[in-house]
């Protein structure tokens, strides 16, 4: 699988990323062999970048794939988590973790923490639970409402830690352009995790982002590239942003998908493939419950996409005219 160095890094990452939030229990629980089946059939198949979360089951995610990479040739793998949100245990009424998003027991608080002492505890707990002695790429986890102390305080930080070779690679992991577009101009990060920003149903990331990080060598790893599952599966009741997709939205990707099967290609796999016509994306990263999701993104990823299918979607007004695309595989 083709590799792609982050920033000036020099850590590389496949084209693919394996997300581990639905290992993590998103929504729904899923077996311990469940989950490493999936994370088994994503290295035969050769992707080598993983990225987690303490956020994700509550640190469930960090332990699964922990386990899951023990043995493997460390130096062969990539490995991504974050920082900002510090877990504290808490006595409370036994309860699940399902208002977060999380389908396991509400054993632990999120706290934010953007403070440079909040980021060595979490990266410390994140590597106890990973059971390594180093991560690859550490990531600011959503700061939205934090971002004035997560560049003074959180990013001075990573920078040291990178300075020292404790990691390899840092940067920032958000749903929205604002906050890291500010980061790429700002500071000396890496790589930007942009989910959901930039996908075939809409390109916000094209506006400022996306330019700025290619204009500076910064790395762009792409999430969130079927917006919730709209673009999996496009109905009514369907998902999108983790709410019900509303109508209008709803019709746009309806319209995509009936363009993607005129040129007898899967919807998914256009959304897949869409980004990497941008310069500065270095790969894509996708979420897998079970070793069939694995094997269906991987040959999703192979699916070959003419450029009569991007011209057919310019021509009824889906894509801007100046929005770039990839090149046919």
């Amino acid at each position: 699988m083709r590799t792609t160095t982050l920033g000036g890094s020099g850590v590389r990452v496949t084209e693919l990323a394996f997300g581990t939030a639905g290992i993590g229990n998103l929504y729904r629980p899923v077996t311990d062999e469940a989950a490493a089946a999936a994370l088994e059939a994503a290295w035969d198949a050769g992707i080598r970048a993983f990225d987690t979360a303490p956020h994700y089951g509550l640190g469930l995610s960090e332990r699964r794939l922990g386990a899951a990479l023990r043995g493997r040739p460390r130096d062969a793998l990539t490995v991504s988590t974050k920082v900002g949100r510090l877990l504290v245990p808490d006595d409370g009424d036994g309860g699940d973790d399902l208002a977060n998003g999380f389908a396991v027991p509400a054993t632990h608080r999120r706290v934010r923490d953007f403070s440079a002492d909040g980021v060595l505890r979490s990266l410390e707990a994140s590597l106890d639970r990973l059971g390594l002695d180093r991560v690859d790429v550490v990531l600011l986890h959503d700061p939205d409402d934090h971002a004035e102390q997560a560049l003074r305080e959180a990013y001075p930080a990573l920078e040291r830690l990178r300075a020292e070779g404790v990691v390899g690679a840092i940067g920032i992991g958000m749903n929205q352009c604002a906050v890291p577009a500010r980061f790429v101009r700002e500071t000396d990060i890496d790589v930007v995790l942009l989910a959901g920003r930039y996908t075939l149903l809409e390109q916000e990331g094209l506006a400022d982002l996306l330019p700025v990080a290619a204009a500076r060598g910064r790395g762009v790893l792409v999430g969130g590239v079927f917006n919730s599952g709209l673009l999996a599966d496009p109905k009514p009741g369907a998902a999108y942003d983790y709410a019900p997709v509303p109508g209008a939205v709803l019709d746009r990707a309806l319209r995509l998908k009936a363009v993607t099967e005129r040129h007898g290609v899967p919807l998914r796999a256009a959304a897949l493939r869409f980004p990497f016509g941008h310069p500065a994306v270095a790969g894509v990263l996708t979420g897998a419950r079970s070793a069939e999701e694995v094997r269906d993104a991987v040959e999703l990823l192979r699916c070959a996409v003419p450029d009569a299918l991007w011209d057919d979607l310019r021509a009824e007004g889906l894509l801007d005219h100046d929005t770039p695309v990839p090149e046919p595989r």
